[in-house]
C-alpha cells in the first residue's frame, strides 16, 4: 500500500509559473499591480479566473486577484476541472496540503468531509478523494491567492467533471450550507475558447462572458453544451455561480478578457481567458 504524501507536491512549479519564490512574487505583483479594475460594486465573494500558464493567462488572471487584494478571508473554495479522465462528478485532494513555492496551502478536511457528508445527502454522489493528481488548473490559483490575500488561509479544493445542472445545483446548495457563516472566498478556474482563429474566439467567448455576467450556471453549461461559447472548466465555474448564488450573491463583473496571442503574437490558434468578480 503506498503512502500519500502529506504535502502534494507541485507537477507544475517551474514550467507553468516559476519555481523560485522570489521571481514567483516578483511576477505576480507585477499583474496584480498593472492591473485597473473597473467599477465593482459591493463585497466579492467570488472570483472566475484563468488556469493557463502565467507567461499567457497571468495579466488576466491579475485583475481577478488585485479585485481582493489585501482582504482577508478565512478561506477559499476552489472549483477547477479536471484535465485527465478519472470516473467521478467530484473529487477533492487526499493530501493535507498543497505545495507551492510560497509555501504549503493547508486543506481543511473537517470542511471537506462535512461538505462531503452534505453532497452525498443532497446529490447521491460522493466527494472522492485523489492523489499524486496532475491537474495544473487548482493548483495554478494558490500561488496568486497566497500573495493577493493578507493572511494565510484554509483551502476547500474541489475538481468537477459533471456539467450535469441538477448535481451541480444540488451539490452547490450542500456547499454553500457548509459553508454559511464563514469568511469564504469562491474562485472557479477556467479558460475560454481553444484553437480558433482570434477574431471567431472573441465572438465566442462574449457570448460565454455574457452567460458568465448574466450569473446564469444554466447558461454557461447551456453554451458549452450547444457549442455557442467554451469554458474547459464550466462545470466548476456553474458550480460556482450556484453556491455564490445561495449565499446571497448578486452581481458578476466582467474585469478583463484577453487571449493568448496578447503574449504569444500568434493569433492563428488562440486560447481565450476571463477574469470576472462575484460580489454581493
Amino acid at each position: 500500500m503506498s503512502t500519500i504524501n502529506p504535502i502534494r507536491p507541485s507537477p507544475i512549479a517551474g514550467s507553468w509559473y516559476p519555481a523560485n519564490a522570489e521571481r514567483l512574487v516578483a511576477e505576480i505583483r507585477g499583474y496584480i499591480d498593472g492591473a485597473v479594475l473597473p467599477n465593482v460594486t459591493g463585497d466579492v465573494i467570488g472570483l472566475i479566473a484563468p488556469h493557463a500558464g502565467y507567461f499567457y493567462s497571468g495579466v488576466t488572471a491579475g485583475y481577478a486577484y488585485r479585485s481582493v487584494q489585501g482582504k482577508v478571508y478565512e478561506g477559499c473554495a476552489v472549483f477547477s476541472p479536471l484535465h485527465d479522465y478519472l470516473p467521478y462528478d467530484l473529487m477533492t485532494s487526499a493530501h493535507e496540503a498543497y505545495g507551492t513555492p510560497l509555501g504549503p496551502v493547508k486543506i481543511d478536511h473537517g470542511l471537506v468531509d462535512l461538505v462531503s457528508k452534505k453532497i452525498e445527502e443532497r446529490a447521491g454522489v460522493s466527494l472522492q478523494h485523489i492523489a499524486n493528481d496532475r491537474e495544473h488548473s487548482l493548483e495554478i490559483q494558490l500561488p496568486f491567492l497566497q500573495q493577493a490575500l493578507v493572511n494565510p488561509f484554509w483551502l476547500l479544493p474541489v475538481m468537477v467533471r459533471t456539467h450535469d445542472p441538477y448535481t451541480l445545483k444540488l451539490a452547490a446548495e450542500a456547499i454553500a450550507e457548509g459553508l454559511e457563516g464563514k469568511k469564504v472566498l469562491l474562485v472557479a478556474s477556467t479558460d475560454l475558447s481553444h484553437f480558433y482563429k482570434e477574431s471567431e474566439a472573441k465572438e465566442l467567448d462574449a457570448v460565454m462572458l455574457k452567460q458568465m455576467t448574466s450569473f446564469s450556471p444554466e447558461g454557461v453549461l447551456k453554451a458549452e453544451r450547444s457549442g455557442t461559447g467554451f469554458a474547459c472548466g464550466a462545470g466548476a465555474v456553474a458550480l460556482m455561480l450556484w453556491t455564490a448564488r445561495f449565499l446571497g450573491a448578486e452581481r458578476v463583473t466582467l474585469l478583463h478578457h484577453s487571449t493568448s496571442a496578447d503574449a504569444s503574437g500568434d493569433s492563428s490558434r488562440v486560447v481565450g481567458y476571463g477574469a470576472l468578480a462575484v460580489t454581493r
